[in-house]
């Protein structure tokens, strides 16, 4: 928060205690507390050697005369100041221009980032797990675009290996020719079904096998794959596959490009895009000369069945293999040389990625690894983690079928919204019922996993998200929407101009505080691209909602005692408005005129 008393304050402080630089924090006061900010004197005593509370007094005395301040209240090493009005209006929403020049960090702070996110397989239609993921990989990667930084957005999929393989099986077997287009189903969802077709099967040969040797009962299913018929030929096709079988590849090509084509459907509907999406299929044989080279310089070393490993000196991640005795690549070998890839292609300062928490430890020897190898930038690799996300039915699971589908979940989502737009519009249906049902269905989904710190392993309830009630997308678009209806009404009724508003009739604690709210928003973008962490920008559009409907309801503005009044409060409404809309696009949320 910026306000040119603080710019006097603190130049006085210096002249005083002949300091050259002394730092001033200014926040919101305390509810309970009379004032509009308030100044800790902690952290600039520190600096003074002075103490705090006396300081406070020194504080205090100086403020009471600066021209900008109503009142001034100490309360131990705390100061509160009561703005006037035209001050307090003057420094947060007068300029709003000025304002949002401040959302974008220092240019010295200001990087090339590449995030990567969302990393489906081709042989189902991503679930809610992907969601969270996609969501927080976007809105990520637009609140960093928005605090002044330069972002890549990329996308990993992994369209190869034994599963790609599991549903090209059963396609085979079970497919008799069947297309998206003569299924009239989503390429990604008919692919997924023979996914669970090849499950189905595979369970039913296994209970055959334990039931013809007793002997293998106790072992794993994983133990048994390759002692089945069907999981035999699954791994057959994928060495047919390696080997560049024409009948394999060409098949595989267009099953993978009727999953592609589903997953484009799905990125649609949620704004998702990416710069540059990587396949596995072409990088999975990046890095073993990255560990030959390794080798050579003494990073790894063979163990005694030929696997090339690597110790680590921290003692909690213990020896990685990183190429196994047949020379064959594991999962790390082939991230180590996408990184460098990546690296090479668009040159980031930082690289992040969007995965589940249940890597964490896999990330940590990928850059252990990167750091032994010597790569300067090994230090700025960073592993954001997130947190497995439920519905009150309970968890996902994929392999029997039960998947909780992001297609599915949209739609229960939009039918949902669609529902609630009617109650709320008294059963009259708009002329645009589909499209608000689609911006307010998404806006729900999206602001309910973006509100959490995404480490939060979260229960997500799609009936509580979609209430216009309450900490919800719904809520915050509401206000927007109020405020868009609003001003159309005002310009029918009289002409609205945000030219010569006279500020300091803004007296009212409500539009005091809604105006000092309105000043935070650079802050909280700032915040939640330095923490990599949506819920505070999220928290901070609940927080300018709630104060909004506050003012709306003490404040009439259409209505108000004097068309004077009436210009200030729709202009401090209009702000508002600009700021809402700003902060859901830059969580990756629409806005709706009306709702």
């Amino acid at each position: 928060m910026r306000f040119l008393f603080t710019e006097r304050l603190q130049a006085a402080l210096q002249q005083q205690f002949s300091v050259a630089s002394l730092p001033i924090q200014v926040d919101l006061c305390p509810a309970n507390f009379t004032g509009d900010v308030t100044i800790s004197c902690f952290p600039f005593a520190k600096l003074l050697k002075r103490n705090p509370m006396e300081l406070a007094q020194q504080v205090s005395e100086l403020l009471k005369a600066d021209e900008d301040v109503e009142a001034v209240e100490t309360v131990k090493a705390f100061v509160n100041v009561t703005l006037k009005p035209v001050a307090l209006m003057r420094d947060t929403v007068q300029n709003l221009e000025a304002l949002l020049t401040q959302v974008p960090l220092p240019e010295s702070e200001r990087r090339r980032i590449l995030i990567e996110f969302s990393a489906p397989n081709t042989n189902k239609p991503q679930h809610l797990g992907h969601v969270r993921n996609n969501s927080v990989g976007m809105a990520t990667a637009t609140i960093l675009e928005r605090a002044g930084h330069k972002v890549f957005r990329v996308n990993l999929v992994n369209d190869r290996g034994v599963h790609i393989c599991k549903s090209m099986i059963a396609y085979q077997r079970f497919g008799n020719g069947v297309t998206p287009e003569s299924a009239g189903k989503k390429g990604d969802h008919l692919v997924g079904d023979f996914y669970v077709a090849f499950d189905k099967e595979y369970r039913r040969q296994l209970a055959e096998l334990r039931e013809a040797k007793p002997e293998l009962k106790e072992k794993t299913d994983d133990e048994l794959f390759l002692e089945t018929e069907i999981g035999r030929a699954a791994q057959d096709m994928l060495k047919a596959w390696e080997d560049g079988d024409e009948n394999v590849r060409a098949l595989w090509k267009t099953m993978n490009g009727w999953v592609f084509d589903g997953f484009a459907e799905t990125y649609k509907r949620m704004g998702i895009r990416f710069e540059k999406t990587y396949l596995e299929s072409q990088t999975y044989m990046l890095g073993k000369d990255i560990i030959q080279a390794g080798f050579e310089k003494g990073v790894f070393k063979k163990r005694d069945d030929g696997a090339m490993i690597i110790e680590f000196a921290d003692k909690s991640l213990g020896t990685k293999v990183v190429l196994r005795s047949d020379g064959t690549s594991v999962y790390v070998t082939q991230d180590i040389g996408t990184t460098l890839l990546k690296q090479k292609d668009f040159e980031p300062n930082q690289q992040i990625w969007v995965v589940g928490d249940e890597q964490i430890r896999h990330f940590k020897v990928l850059f252990a690894i990167l750091k032994a190898l010597g790569y300067a930038w090994a230090d700025k690799l960073t592993h954001m983690a997130y947190g497995m996300v439920n519905l009150p039915s309970g968890k996902m699971k994929s392999r029997e079928g039960t998947v909780v589908d992001a297609d599915d979940l949209f739609d229960e989502m939009a039918e949902l919204a669609r529902a609630a737009t009617l109650e709320k519009a008294g059963g009259v249906a708009p002329d645009n019922l589909e499209e608000r049902a689609d911006v307010i269905s998404m806006a729900a989904l999206k602001f309910m996993l973006l509100k959490v710190n995404p480490k939060t392993t979260i229960m997500f309830d799609p009936q509580a998200s979609i209430k216009f009630e309450g900490d919800t997308g719904p809520y915050v678009l509401y206000a927007y929407a109020r405020i868009s209806s609003m001003l159309r009404k005002a310009a029918e009724t009289a002409p609205f101009s945000e030219e010569g508003v006279d500020w300091s009739l803004l007296t009212d604690k409500t539009e005091k505080a809604l105006a000092l709210r309105c000043s935070l928003f650079p802050e909280a973008v700032q915040k939640a691209a330095r923490e990599l962490d949506s819920s505070t920008l999220a928290g901070y559009l609940l927080d300018l909602a709630k104060d909004f409907n506050s003012f709306y309801r003490n404040c009439p503005a259409l209505n108000a005692p004097t068309p004077e009044l009436r210009q200030a409060r729709l202009a401090l409404s209009a702000r508002v408005r600009t700021i809402l809309k700003d902060g859901l696009n830059t969580l990756t949320i629409n806005t709706l005129e009306s709702m």
